[in-house]
């Protein structure tokens, strides 16, 4: 398959046959231009490191980025056009970036209706919080949960945030009770004209990557996800039976084609798998997801070429897509359609308003980074004793503890079980696998008397994801504390150490073999000895549910509920603790140390991933690039969010 569409990838820009090339002012057909962009997570100001700067177009190189300058080059795009579209098919927002992520991503929302986005697919970033957070606060403006705090912040406009003005869209995404539910609508119909006024319908299908409920970031108990190629097929046969006869797919999943911008060789991934089998009714194909940069046209099941388009990401491209409909029947002239990546330059004039709207959120986010949120007593630091105990980790494990034991909020509401309080947390401090959700030191102030500002919590703890309480048996917790020791293929014995909460203290053997140095005997939760067969309310990030970072004895867990995002959640725990004081580290002890073939394990730090330039990759991006989970796509390919 994937031989077959590298025949049709044409390069700058992609035409379905050498007809469309000369198709430009064709008068007898109604011209409609779609423009789009994907990923932006939150990049405001610039796309992050190398991702500032991409090649195309036989191999020359541009410096890209930023919303103000896309606002620049969009205006030019749309200048004269009578039928002009423009969405994105997901992540647009969960800012990556600290001006966004800060202030509840309403910075983004700002920024694309300030561009004139018309209409959205929601990607699994955007269920990042919950599908009410999406719906009632991103779309309605409804605060979440303290006006001026955690959201509804006032925009660069003077006003308080009032949601998108745009809507957000997914076919596949579902409430799991009912998979016949979709949780958003599942496609919209666009009216575009003839010159003549003429009306004519172009309906556009809406997919969120398959498995985004089991997404770290955007875990939801209550949602499912449903086949993209049964779901498409599904809506372009009611679209069709509605008498729309132009039909775009705009998917929140993607492929790698080459690493030109404005072509596309060898693609493989599950967008190619759909596109060369879904419904001929579609006439484009627009993805995301995996933050890759193609244009090309690929043949639907009939042999007839359409478009095939990722514009990378961080607001690197905008892709347009020039459609030609029969004035009579709003059919796609298909063989005429015209598709071009055009590369976001920061060598114009950057579009006023927007550059108001990004100067504004960095004032913001500089004051906000300073604010005071609380006090500490003490350093806490990841520097480790011989047991693998930390006053960072241990305080790390008391914040998840306390997360986990956190009311019901009314934002998630894709929990299906029961909120029961966990009764212990776990926090890997040093992963088999993947990232630590420690980011740095909280290193006390003294100049400050000890302050812990805003930004300082925001950064040292997080990377996305909701701390989870759910149920797991005395054999599992046994099993997880056994898995921080594994043998290395040099023969070397490592240790991942885990760090417990307040109410836990365990001893394991420095003696004993893999798999056998801790005694069930010699773990205490709240006083009392483990029970294998008893069942124990668990607090932890997703992540390590998930066995992004190798833990695999919790999964099999059981009535997850899902809580605040982790650095969300941290800022919370430091304002409601106002004083935090390191603890003793006590809670985990090394036996026999002195013996001899004792072994505490050597401990191997999670390397940060950087760019290509040398500078740290996101840390969202990093811990999902070196999670744990299956490499399913052709030469181990994965996308990174």
């Amino acid at each position: 398959m994937g031989t077959a569409a590298a025949t049709f990838a044409t390069g700058v820009p992609a035409h379905a046959t050498d007809h469309a090339r000369d198709a430009a002012s064709a008068v007898e057909y109604v011209d409609v231009q779609l423009l789009n962009i994907t990923d932006l997570h939150g990049y405001l100001q610039a796309a992050p490191g190398s991702n500032a700067t991409i090649s195309g177009n036989g191999g020359r190189t541009y410096a890209v980025g930023g919303v103000a300058y896309m606002g620049a080059h969009l205006a030019r795009l749309r200048a004269g056009r009578l039928n002009s579209l423009f969405f994105t098919p997901g992540d647009s927002f969960s800012g990556w970036e600290f001006d966004a992520a800060a202030f509840a991503d309403e910075p983004t929302v700002e920024a694309l209706g300030r561009m004139g986005l018309d209409f959205a697919t929601a990607g699994n970033h955007e269920f990042d919080k919950s599908p009410a957070f999406l719906q009632r606060h991103m779309e309605q403006g409804v605060p979440f949960p303290v006006e001026g705090r955690d959201a509804t912040f006032t925009d660069s406009s003077g006003a308080r945030f009032h949601g998108s003005g745009f809507r957000y869209y997914s076919a596949n995404v579902v409430w799991g009770a009912d998979r016949d539910s979709p949780v958003l609508p599942a496609y919209n119909i666009e009216k575009v004209r003839t010159v003549a006024g003429q009306e004519l319908q172009i309906g556009f299908i809406h997919l969120t990557a398959l498995g985004t409920e089991l997404f770290p970031g955007s875990y939801q108990p209550g949602l499912a996800t449903l086949d993209e190629v049964a779901t498409a097929d599904r809506y372009a046969a009611l679209l069709k039976a509605q008498g729309v006869n132009a039909i775009v797919l705009s998917m929140h999943d993607g492929a790698v084609a080459g690493g030109d911008f404005n072509s596309g060789t060898d693609p493989s991934g599950p967008a190619l798998d759909l596109a060369l089998r879904v419904s001929p009714d579609i006439d484009a194909i627009v993805t995301g997801h995996w933050h890759t940069q193609f244009n090309m046209m690929v043949p639907d099941p009939n042999g007839v070429p359409r478009p095939f388009v990722e514009a990378g990401c961080y607001g690197q491209l905008i892709n347009e897509i020039n459609l030609r409909l029969d004035p009579a029947t709003g059919r796609v002239i298909r063989e005429l359609t015209v598709s071009a990546n055009h590369p976001n330059t920061r060598d114009v004039t950057p579009d006023p308003a927007l550059k108001e709207v990004v100067d504004y959120w960095a004032g913001q986010a500089a004051a906000r980074n300073t604010g005071k949120i609380g006090k500490q007593s003490g350093s806490f630091t990841r520097t480790r004793n011989t047991a693998g105990e930390s006053t960072m980790g241990d305080l790390v494990a008391d914040w998840a503890l306390w997360a986990g034991r956190r009311p019901a909020d009314p934002e998630n509401d894709a929990n299906i079980h029961p909120n029961v309080p966990a009764q212990l947390a776990l926090v890997a401090v040093a992963p088999r696998v993947g990232q630590c959700v420690i980011a740095g030191d909280l290193v006390r102030d003294t100049a400050s008397g000890g302050a812990v500002t805003f930004g300082r919590a925001w950064k040292a703890v997080g990377f996305g994801d909701p701390i989870v309480s759910a149920t797991v048996t005395g054999r599992q917790i046994h099993d997880a504390l056994e898995q921080q020791w594994t043998i290395a293929a040099s023969g070397e014995l490592l240790f991942a150490p885990l760090a417990v909460s307040r109410n836990v203290r365990y001893t394991f053997n420095t003696l004993g073999g893999v798999g056998d140095r801790v005694n069930p005997a010699d773990v205490f939760i709240d006083g009392a000895a483990l029970d294998l067969t008893g069942t124990y309310r668990l607090a932890s990030p997703s992540y390590t549910f998930l066995a992004n970072d190798g833990y695999d004895a919790l999964t099999g867990f059981q009535a997850p509920y899902r809580h605040q995002r982790d650095f969300e959640s941290f800022v919370a725990y430091i304002r409601e603790t106002q004083t935090l004081t390191p603890a003793p580290l006590n809670r985990v002890t090394a036996a026999h140390t002195t013996r001899r073939g004792a072994d505490i394990g050597i401990v191997l730090e999670p390397a940060p991933l950087l760019l290509p330039d040398g500078t740290p990759m996101p840390r969202p991006e990093a811990a999902i690039v070196s999670a744990d989970r299956p490499r399913t796509y052709r030469n181990g390919l994965r996308p990174p969010c």
